[in-house]
């Protein structure tokens, strides 16, 4: 049985590269469907990679092969891996921390190390510069074609011994929210935290009500304001900062039509730090 074939990639659109990989993929079986999730990764960024594969992976059948490169230790001794989630889903990737949410949040039941005396392209054994057209590709585009089943990929290695990045969890003392940064929604420069959504409901704020929210570096505070928790963007006005709750189900940031992100110099990553609790009463005398 056939299934989806998925893209994910640092290479951007500008050259050939993404349309090699699609080309290696043909060559195995010409009526594949493949589709892109992005490659539009920020160069090397293995934490965005990770983010959108949790973002999105769920969201296909089961079955669906993902082929995921962002793989700034190409040529290294880092492993190529697959695995299987316990949804039913299969990735294919350097094991370099891309799994990340992928084994925190869905869970991984198995996960096999990539035999390349088997699955690589043929002629391109001297190249070490592009598993992702000569491995990751064809490896995905083998198992997606039903050419090979999951045990063909290669030989299986313990699901726990897949590398993970490090994780700073979401917390919640006293009367405040504290989480980290994760990503941007890109395109709209909203913040997306990991606090989720029944973590920040502890704090007893319905839709309509305000949050204090800081947000910090390792170096200084860079935001301080009271917004309105907002159930869209429409209960704000236009130019209006809010905190709502993103596809994730976890606490997001946004100015309406506008980029906070830009607007305040905000950045992504374990040493961003979002603190968010209910805002106290103002009394007027």
């Amino acid at each position: 049985m056939k299934h989806p074939l998925v893209f994910q990639s640092d290479f951007g659109n500008v050259d050939g590269a993404v349309s090699a990989m699609f080309g290696v993929a043909y060559g195995v079986d010409p009526t594949l469907l493949i589709s892109n999730l992005t490659h539009e990764i920020t160069p090397y960024d293995i934490w965005e990679a990770s983010y959108r594969l949790i973002q999105t992976v769920n969201y296909w059948p089961a079955g669906t092969v993902f082929v995921s490169v962002v793989d700034p230790g190409v040529g290294s001794t880092r492993r190529s891996i697959a695995v299987r989630t316990a949804d039913g889903h299969y990735i294919i990737t350097p094991d370099n921390g891309t799994l990340t949410h992928i084994k925190r949040m869905t869970g991984i039941t198995e996960a096999r190390i990539i035999d390349e005396s088997v699955n690589r392209l043929q002629g391109s054994g001297e190249s070490y510069t592009f598993h992702g057209r000569d491995i990751y590709a064809y490896t995905g585009a083998r198992l997606a074609s039903g050419v090979i089943d999951f045990a063909g990929v290669g030989p299986e290695v313990p699901p726990e011994s897949v590398i993970e990045l490090p994780v700073v969890e979401a917390s919640i003392q006293d009367d405040t929210v504290s989480g980290t940064i994760d990503v941007l929604d890109v395109r709209f420069g909203s913040l997306w935290t990991n606090i989720p959504r029944t973590l920040f409901a502890r704090l007893g704020v319905n839709h309509g009500g305000r949050v204090e929210i800081s947000i910090e570096n390792e170096t200084r505070t860079l935001y301080k304001n009271i917004l309105v928790y907002a159930k869209s963007f429409a209960d704000v006005y236009v130019g209006e900062p809010l905190v709502y709750v993103n596809s994730l189900d976890c606490m997001a940031v946004a100015i309406n039509q506008g980029s906070f992100a830009r607007a305040y110099n905000i950045g992504t990553g374990t040493n961003w730090k979002i603190h968010i609790r209910k805002a106290p009463r103002v009394i007027y005398e």
